[in-house]
């Protein structure tokens, strides 16, 4: 079969431990990412499977009826609103989404970005190369509020780390996510209004969807103390759009720390939030490490094997 993956930025898919049971396909790997549905099209003409890695490009009924010869879309996790299942199954198409990832890289890095940027980091590791001592003062956690919004698989590692080093943690979610949060022993907000006005550190654990886009609204953030920090590494559009840009602007929060974009890749060196001093940014690393890339394409390799075989695995639809 003729094989295609897009958006494999650092050319990982061909380096995994599953890659050689492709052999005897034809597998072309895209590093780079065509947003013109059109263009996109064209690229994948001659594609019977398409490997779709996470939600970096949208899938819509535009290109999918430009695929004539498209019989499989293997994702890489579980999330596929990116795909329109809809006209993939008019058209025979399987769509195979399964998991294989893990919520500690992106815990992991929410802490990093929130150590980073309270601690000033980036400029002071800049201020050293440039021949120049200590140029600020940083913000110690112990004694703070954070505000986890969603205990799921990687709000309640934030948690633990966050009482690990000393802070008071106060979830928010519904009401699945605040029983579990009850049952570790970590305090629920007493409302939403609460939540946002007592945390020092707002840190977002939801997943997109039709619920949770724009949740986080202007009034939550205007909400904020002038020193808080809001934390996002989830996905962009859970905060309502250009709300963070002027709040940010307004001075509540006073800080943010931003894994996540509107639009990705975003490499826009003037985009607002870059231009901001009282904000880091990176671009989208929450679930970048070795351990679930081998994990997400392995995945993926096996609902393509088993979609050669005549037993498609993890099959999602309209």
């Amino acid at each position: 079969m003729k094989i295609a993956v897009i958006d494999d930025y650092q050319g990982a898919f061909s380096k995994t431990k599953a890659y050689p049971r492709l052999k005897g396909h034809d597998v072309v790997v895209y590093n780079d990412t065509e947003k013109d549905p059109q263009k996109l099209a064209e690229r994948l003409k001659d594609a019977e499977v398409v490997v779709l890695t996470q939600q970096r490009s949208p899938f819509p009924r535009s290109v999918i009826e430009r695929l004539p010869r498209l019989k499989m879309i293997s994702q890489t996790g579980k999330n596929a609103y990116h795909i329109d299942l809809a006209a993939a199954a008019e058209k025979g198409i399987v769509v195979s989404a399964g998991g294989g990832s893990s919520p500690n890289p992106t815990a992991e890095l929410t802490w990093a970005i929130i150590l980073a940027g309270l601690r000033n980091i980036p400029e002071e590791v800049q201020r050293l190369k440039d021949g120049k001592w200590q140029g600020s003062v940083g913000i110690g956690l112990k004694d703070k509020t954070l505000g986890v919004y969603a205990f799921g698989r990687i709000g309640s590692i934030v948690a633990g780390v966050g009482r690990a080093f000393g802070m008071k943690v106060v979830a928010l979610g519904r009401e699945a996510s605040t029983a579990k949060a009850r049952e570790a022993g970590f305090e629920v907000a007493a409302s939403r209004e609460a939540f946002f006005e007592s945390a020092d550190i707002v840190t977002l654990h939801l997943p997109l969807n039709k619920d949770t886009r724009g949740i986080v609204t202007a009034q939550d953030l205007a909400r904020m103390k002038p020193t808080a920090m809001i934390v996002n590494t989830s996905r962009s559009p859970i905060i309502a759009q250009g709300a963070l840009e002027e709040a940010l602007a307004k001075g509540r929060p006073g800080y943010a720390a931003i894994d996540v974009y509107d639009s990705e890749p975003m490499t826009d060196a003037n985009h607002p939030l870059l231009k901001m001093k009282n904000v880091l940014c990176t671009p989208h690393l929450g679930y970048v490490e070795e351990r679930v890339y081998e994990g997400i394409y392995g995945v993926a390799v096996d609902q393509i094997v088993a979609f050669a075989e005549g037993k498609p695995i993890n099959v999602v639809g309209a």
